[in-house]
């Protein structure tokens, strides 16, 4: 079995490059979309560099900057769906899985934090 964070954080990146895309394609809107593709692939990002951290302290450091940039996302997603630049229910999914990001990644954070005191 995969890393599960791991997993959902790249596959959520890969929608918010799709979900980019289309913002600009069809909106020509840049300035929202621009935001939401950097918070969320940096999500994912910053999982990897968690994972071949070189101790705990970086792992728990790195692992705090991606639910950061998952709650940051959130946020661009919430003003993406509430403008009507996206569709309600494409949001609600996307904020869903985004939920679901910043869950796990409280789990890891509450693991990582309580095994090091």
């Amino acid at each position: 079995m995969g890393n599960i964070i791991r997993e959902k954080s790249y596959k959520f990146a890969l929608r918010i490059i799709k979900m980019r895309k289309y913002l600009i394609e069809n909106n020509k809107e840049y300035t929202l979309s621009n935001q939401v593709l950097r918070s969320g692939t940096s999500i994912g990002a910053n999982v990897e560099e968690g994972i071949g951290a070189q101790s705990r302290k970086d792992f728990i450091s790195k692992m705090s900057i991606a639910q950061k940039e998952a709650f940051e996302t959130r946020y661009w997603l919430r003003l993406l769906r509430d403008s009507k630049e996206i569709k309600k229910e494409y949001a609600d999914s996307m904020i869903s899985d985004c939920d679901e990001l910043i869950s796990i990644l409280s789990k890891i954070l509450i693991t990582s934090k309580s095994n090091t005191e």
